[in-house]
């Protein structure tokens, strides 16, 4: 069996991933995460989790510190790093990052989605100075103004509720005349007196005055009719794209993207495994993802125990 600089390697470190880590580690692999950015994925942008067992509220940050703590007792290792490409070499895999290349026997590929865009004018150019993904990060920044959110899933009910802690007004913007949101954030969002919601419309443009943003321009889908909304932000919720760009090569993704894995999280090249919101599923929760790492990091182990057979 060839020597690799490691057993596992997991890209991506949200719940998936980093229980992944755990599992993996646990059974006393070699076990290295990379990571780009700070560990906690979509955490880190959740305000408020409430249905995840063991924990009637907790905030996502906090929930991400702990999970990475517990990924990290075993003796897994953490490293920054971007990765360009992964090269399948039958009993190992090659894993090039901008900075250096790592070998290891096992890759779970647990990068995640990022939040699709509207393709709309404006949108690029007041991302960050009023155009936003994510309540949790800029929310507090429109104390007192009017906020708009685009989308009409569990994302935009739930992040339009919390942004009206801050808002003077929200209104919620669908493309459709009932809400696709689970019916607890609905029921939730119909109460708060501070929402509004604007039904069977479109987002046309992202208005603004060079500075920031200073409305919208929208179109109701039945009567063509056009109107300007006057809002400080526009948060926008409108469904989640892979981050498979790298794994693209190895013909492992759907074609919208998303990565085809069995029940086991493998994929079809041995030794290849996927988890968490990256993955072609139809629920992309933090407890799916939880469950889909430690599947993945068990399967690991018995990859690994195979090829030495």
């Amino acid at each position: 069996m060839t020597v690799t600089d490691y057993d596992v390697i997991i890209i991506g470190s949200g719940p998936g991933g980093m229980t992944a880590a755990l599992y993996a580690s646990r059974a006393n692999l070699k076990t290295l995460i990379l990571e780009k950015g700070v560990p906690g994925g979509e955490l880190l942008n959740t305000a408020e989790v409430e249905n995840y067992p063991g924990f009637a509220s907790i905030d996502g940050p906090d929930l991400a510190e702990k999970m990475y703590e517990g990924a990290m007792q075993f003796g897994a290792e953490h490293q920054f790093g971007e990765v360009k490409t992964v090269i399948d070499h039958g009993d190992y895999k090659e894993v090039k990052t901008r900075k250096k290349d790592f070998t290891t026997k096992v890759v779970i590929i647990a990068t995640g989605s990022v939040h699709r865009k509207l393709g709309i004018p404006g949108e690029e150019e007041y991302a960050g100075r009023g155009v936003s993904y994510c309540a949790v990060c800029d929310g507090a920044f429109f104390k007192g103004q009017p906020i708009v959110v685009i989308g009409g899933g569990d994302s935009a009910v739930e992040e339009g509720t919390y942004l009206t802690q801050f808002g003077e007004s929200v209104k919620i913007v669908h493309r459709r005349d009932e809400l696709r949101a689970q019916k607890i954030l609905q029921d939730r969002a119909f109460r708060n007196e501070k929402i509004d919601f604007v039904w069977d419309t479109i987002p046309l443009e992202v208005l603004g005055d060079g500075q920031k943003v200073t409305g919208i321009r929208l179109k109701h889908k039945k009567t063509g009719e056009e109107s300007v909304v006057d809002t400080a932000a526009v948060f926008i919720y409108v469904g989640l794209l892979p981050v498979t760009e790298p794994f693209k090569e190895l013909g492992i993704t759907d074609d919208e993207g998303w990565i085809i894995t069995d029940d086991t999280m493998a994929t079809k090249i041995p030794g290849i495994f996927a988890v968490g919101d990256v993955r072609q599923k139809t629920l992309r929760q933090i407890a799916t993802a939880v469950g889909d790492g430690g599947q993945a990091g068990q399967e690991a182990y018995n990859y690994i125990e195979a090829l030495a057979d």
